[in-house]
């Protein structure tokens, strides 16, 4: 049976690559700029071709003309910034939005049947919809109909509230074949669901591989330990004397509020100094979720905040997913990544409609 073909572009460490390679597509080519990353992303996608390069310094016509009519879909989350600043009139012409152009040229290139764009849910909504209707007349007149909404990973599995803008095209002139959205989970799976069978090492703890000390106590924790023998990533900051005392007046829950006026900090993210809730769904990972002051990332009992491997399952990614290079590296693989559960359900709503075009033929 003939499997359909994807290429990645501005791929990260391969997250959205993940979840289309779960639904049965063949991930042939990524392309990721930053080189520690793209490492990553070889390691764990050992037959995707990866070019290491920023897109600006390819020739677009010598890479990918060749896929020309041969792909099915186009994967990838090009940086939009010309639509976060206020009071100027936010158009997908601004300067800042070059990257976009290259996803564009590229799809126009390569003509696959269908594509995938993630982005900030600004990107639908700014300017009252009017950046997206620039979009919607870009795509158009390349032969694509869209469909769009901002998804949020929790509605899919993930035990993250991630909201992010996604826009599916298909390549057709007829408006009402667009392709469906992906139909909401009903289970919400929590951070304890997640990471429960992980909670046992305190500041400073941990190896790079080691064994697993506790049994899954989840159905969520059995799939993320498929094919998995060894626990890599999971080692936990070494907090500084003063962030010690501070975590240990903590309690479960709670968080910056109950703290006496001379540990209150200047910082500016919101749930900083504060416990995960373990029976919710956790904050957006970011790329500094080793650090207590920078986000809702201090763990629901011990005194440090959570790992590299406790934040890549509240992402989705499966044990057997290895993160590289160094630590502010793995944490940029994860924090950045498309959670790969929500991309497989899109991938999985794309295969749906794949079946519907072929019952018509």
């Amino acid at each position: 049976m003939k499997r359909n073909k994807v290429i990645d572009l501005f791929s990260g460490v391969g997250g959205m690559s993940l979840g289309f390679e779960m639904a049965g597509f063949d991930v042939v080519l990524a392309n990721e700029y930053d080189k520690e990353i793209a490492e990553a992303y070889i390691k764990n996608h050992p037959n995707t071709k990866m070019i290491a390069k920023d897109i600006t310094s390819l020739s677009l016509e010598e890479t990918f003309s060749e896929y020309q009519g041969k792909i099915d879909v186009i994967i990838g989350g090009p940086p939009c910034q010309g639509f976060s600043q206020k009071g100027q009139r936010k158009t997908i012409h601004d300067e800042r939005n070059f990257l976009f152009k290259y996803y564009v040229k590229v799809v126009e290139l390569v003509q696959p049947r269908y594509f995938v764009m993630e982005n900030v849910p600004n990107l639908l909504t700014a300017e009252k919809g009017y950046f997206k209707k620039e979009i919607e007349e870009m795509f158009r007149k390349l032969g694509y109909v869209l469909n769009s909404d901002v998804l949020n990973a929790a509605d899919y599995g993930v035990p993250q509230n991630r909201r992010r803008a996604v826009i599916i095209g298909k390549k057709s002139d007829d408006d009402s074949k667009k392709v469906a959205l992906p139909q909401k989970v009903n289970d919400k799976v929590t951070i304890w669901d997640a990471i429960s069978d992980l909670a046992y090492l305190e500041s400073g703890e941990g190896e790079n591989e080691q064994k697993y000390k506790l049994e899954a106590q989840s159905i969520y924790q059995k799939n993320m330990r498929k094919n998995s023998n060894s626990l890599f990533n999971h080692q936990a900051t070494k907090h500084s004397k003063l962030a010690l005392e501070r975590l240990q007046l903590l309690p479960p829950e709670m968080g910056k509020e109950v703290l006496p006026q001379e540990h209150l900090t200047k910082s500016i993210y919101s749930g900083t100094w504060s416990r995960m809730v373990k029976n919710d769904v956790s904050v957006t990972i970011t790329t500094r979720f080793d650090t207590p002051s920078s986000g809702r990332f201090t763990h629901p009992y011990l005194n440090r905040a959570i790992t590299v491997r406790e934040a890549a399952r509240i992402q989705s990614f499966p044990d057997s997913f290895i993160f590289t290079g160094t630590k502010s590296a793995q944490m940029k693989q994860v924090g950045n990544a498309v959670p790969p559960l929500l991309a497989n359900a899109i991938a999985k709503a794309i295969k749906k409609d794949m079946g519907t075009e072929d019952e018509n033929e």
